[in-house]
């Protein structure tokens, strides 16, 4: 009789919403807090482990305000808090939004081809985020793992967990308070849930 697969996971958590990201502004290293609307969306959070199955996790924030918040608020007591997870450091395009940088300097224009100019290109956030997910790797042998950060490092842990190229991130869609469920069964990597806004 074959014994049941061994299934560890992982749930990457974003940040509720804040002015600028409903605004559409680039918020990487800028402590803006959550919106009353996200301080409502980061409370429907509580209790998403438990419903989606995890056990016991180690929680790991970014400690930028918005998302320790958004872990206050969703019952989530940081383990770990670090730099590691924090936003993609958009340099000297934090606080503009991509529509802005298009029409100033660069017509075609993303973050995941083109990087940001004072900040960290797409090579240096590519390294910052093997370097999470091979930290995450070694948690998750013992216990399910809750990592509450942002947008843009959320789509691409998800895109290098899977082994997937980061510039694949643009695919993914990750919307404040939105949540993407990782999963290794049996050392097999896969993703098993991508939703909106709790509640």
């Amino acid at each position: 009789m074959n014994s049941p697969a061994r299934v560890r996971r992982i749930l990457l958590i974003r940040h509720g919403q804040t002015a600028w990201s409903l605004a559409g502004r680039h918020t990487g290293r800028t402590d803006v807090g959550l919106t009353a609307a996200g301080e409502v969306q980061a409370r429907a959070l509580s209790g998403l482990p438990g419903r989606l199955g995890l056990v016991d996790p180690y929680v790991i924030a970014s400690p930028r305000a918005r998302a320790l918040r958004t872990a206050e608020l969703a019952g989530l007591a940081p383990d770990e808090i670090s730099e590691g997870v924090a936003e993609w450091d958009y340099g000297r395009y934090e606080g503009i939004t991509r529509a802005q940088i298009r029409a100033d300097s660069q017509p075609g224009w993303t973050i995941w081809t083109h990087g940001a100019p004072g900040g960290e290109s797409v090579d240096a956030m590519r390294e910052r985020v093997d370097r999470a997910v091979a930290h995450v790797g070694e948690v998750l042998a013992q216990r399910d793992v809750v990592v509450v950060s942002h947008g843009h490092f959320s789509r691409s842990f998800v895109c290098r967990y899977l082994g997937w190229p980061i510039e694949y991130g643009a695919s993914v869609d990750l919307p404040p308070a939105g949540s993407a469920l990782l999963a290794e069964i049996d050392g097999e990597r896969r993703l098993e849930r991508l939703a909106g806004t709790e509640g």
